[in-house]
């Protein structure tokens, strides 16, 4: 019988097109069931049908100091954020070390993921449902009776475009075929709803201490609770860094400096400006906890790739030493300066953490880029400044919409100057010391010698064969490098791979056949010359080839999403504006 579905709709005997027809329905037969339910649910408790609810909400009111319509949504998404962050740092290792699931929902750590960003967008409604207090001014109007906290309403959001990742992504695979990239679309869009979502969070905490008057007491006794909140916001902030965490990065290397002075500034000055002293540090300290035992858990306790993280501490204590001078009610420009700081005392510090820690160490080659760190750093910080204004209650600045369009301008700019990557020519020679042996060393001698001068990285990387490793190369002669033993047989993959100035290129070692997409294998062989070409080319063997406006359509749509969801952000803040 001939199948009337569209062909990315069919289900597939591989796991590299996409889930199989029953699993989609199924799976939106439970997610339909699941909105039926909380729908009905809330419908009842506003009717006054059911107590439930309230009584949790008591509950956690009581144990809190918060308001029941603040404290309960609060825990909900502390639990679900944790689950979601342990579940995406898993799930990235898997993939790494693995490679592609039988299927989605083969994976386990997909359920921790699924199960966190609902319970994200849980959270806010039940905050929604609950109401805020009249008096709450931030609050948006439903009804004369009901008052709905805003920042529930972007918890709801946040965890909304987030869930809505997963059916897109799927969709995604089908038409683009996988993509191995964590900075996929509808990765992005996962990873960035669960991100936002402690902004958010912050929102809502500070909403419910502002109904309880948000006097310096006040604070202080909420101080550990929206220190954490500000961690937390660490943590999202830096979670598209995860590519170079985990070594495995398919983008430049100046990505990685950029975005850690980004996350540094937008995350650690409003913690300094709404926490007050030691504001920074706490919410370093926060990052550092559960990062440490993400780690912990996903590396040796799990067997995966150990995940490495920054350290922001001299950020943070740059941040702190700062306000001692600039007062940080000045938030706008106490936040530049801090920015400032970030992108040249912060950076170097985490240039030289890359050198104790990180697998892959920064080298001096890249520092005429990095100055670009510098501008991120200063935009992050100025951003920041706005945050924290918002979330202040008292302010001495007045907000400038041109300063805050060309920060934003500023910010795009930093993210968009290192996507070109070039191509370059050249030819490796491969002596590989024992082809058909599990491990072996590899020597290589490039075409021109001079090929890998000041560069960004050269190495072997292997991945996929229950493990990863990246085996740097060590000069042995003019244009003759020879690396330690790396897996070249069974399921693994091996790749040369070299990154100079703006290019990325990579010559095959070893790769096993792949019939699902299909792809030919490539054996290693005892001395074979081959031709660099692009990084991507390899890496994306599994992307499908369809028309250059698909692509188009698809980013169109997440760009999209993403300006609604940013302007919505703004205007949650702006309605918490002390202006």
């Amino acid at each position: 019988m001939t199948s009337t579905h569209p062909p990315f709709l069919l289900a597939q005997s591989e796991p590299a097109g996409g889930a199989a027809l029953e699993e989609i329905l199924w799976a939106s037969a439970v997610g339909l069931a699941l909105v039926i339910v909380a729908l009905a649910f809330g419908r009842m408790h506003r009717l006054g049908k059911t107590q439930l609810l309230t009584r949790m909400g008591d509950l956690a009111g009581r144990v809190t100091g918060l308001p029941a319509w603040a404290a309960l949504p609060t825990a909900i998404a502390a639990a679900a954020l944790l689950t979601a962050v342990f579940g995406f740092y898993w799930d990235v290792a898997t993939h790494i070390d693995n490679g592609r699931d039988p299927g989605p929902f083969a994976n386990a750590a997909h359920y921790l993921i699924i199960f966190g960003l609902l319970g994200i967008a849980f959270a806010g409604f039940t905050g929604a449902l609950l109401g805020a207090d009249r008096s709450v001014r931030s609050s948006i109007r439903f009804s004369d009776e009901w008052f709905v906290p805003v920042g529930a309403l972007l918890l709801i959001v946040c965890g909304s475009i987030a869930v809505l990742g997963f059916p897109l992504d799927d969709i995604w695979h089908r038409i683009f075929g996988q993509d191995v990239t964590l900075w996929g679309p509808t990765h992005i869009q996962m990873v960035g709803g669960a991100a936002l979502s402690t902004l958010a969070l912050w929102v809502l905490v500070v909403e419910g201490i502002r109904a309880r008057g948000d006097s310096i007491q006040l604070r202080a006794r909420f101080r550990v609770e929206e220190a954490l909140v500000a961690g937390a916001f660490l943590i999202g902030v830096s979670a598209l860094q995860a590519e170079f965490d985990y070594s495995v990065p398919q983008f430049r290397l100046l990505f990685h400096p950029v975005l850690l002075a980004l996350s540094a500034a937008v995350a650690l000055v409003p913690a300094r400006i709404r926490l007050g002293r030691g504001g920074a540090l706490a919410a370093v300290g926060f990052f550092l906890l559960v990062r440490g035992i993400v780690s912990l858990l996903v590396g040796p306790v799990l067997g995966h790739t150990t995940l490495h993280f920054p350290l922001y501490i001299v950020e943070a204590v740059a941040i702190e030493l700062l306000a001692l001078r600039v007062a940080p009610v000045q938030q706008v420009r106490f936040g530049a300066w801090c920015g400032l700081l970030v992108g040249t005392v912060g950076l170097a510090a985490e240039w030289a953490w890359s050198h104790l820690w990180m697998t892959m160490s920064w080298p001096a080659a890249l520092w005429p880029d990095a100055l670009l760190a510098v501008l991120a750093g200063v935009a992050g910080g100025i951003l920041g400044g706005f945050i924290g204004r918002e979330l202040s209650q008292h302010t001495m600045e007045v907000g400038s919409r041109v300063l805050a369009l060309g920060t934003g301008i500023a910010i795009v700019a930093c993210l968009v100057y290192p996507l070109p990557i070039a191509s370059l020519e050249g030819r490796a020679a491969l002596q590989v010391s024992a082809p058909h042996a599990p491990a072996s060393s590899v020597r290589v001698e490039l075409e021109p010698v001079d090929l890998a001068r000041d560069a960004l990285w050269f190495n072997v990387t292997a991945w996929q064969g229950s493990g990863s490793v990246v085996a740097p190369l060590e000069p042995v002669g003019d244009g003759a490098y020879r690396s330690t033993e790396v897996p070249i047989a069974a399921d693994w993959k091996a790749l040369l791979r070299l990154h100079t100035e703006d290019a990325i290129v990579a010559v095959p070692i070893y790769l096993p056949s792949d019939p699902a997409i299909p792809a030919p294998g490539v054996q290693a062989e005892p001395n074979v010359v081959r031709d660099f070409v692009p990084d991507k080319k390899i890496l994306l063997r599994e992307a499908k080839e369809t028309p250059a406006w698909f692509s188009v359509v698809g980013y169109a749509v997440l760009g999209l999403i993403v300006l609604v969801w940013i302007a919505t952000l703004g205007w949650g803040l702006r309605r918490m504006s002390p202006l």
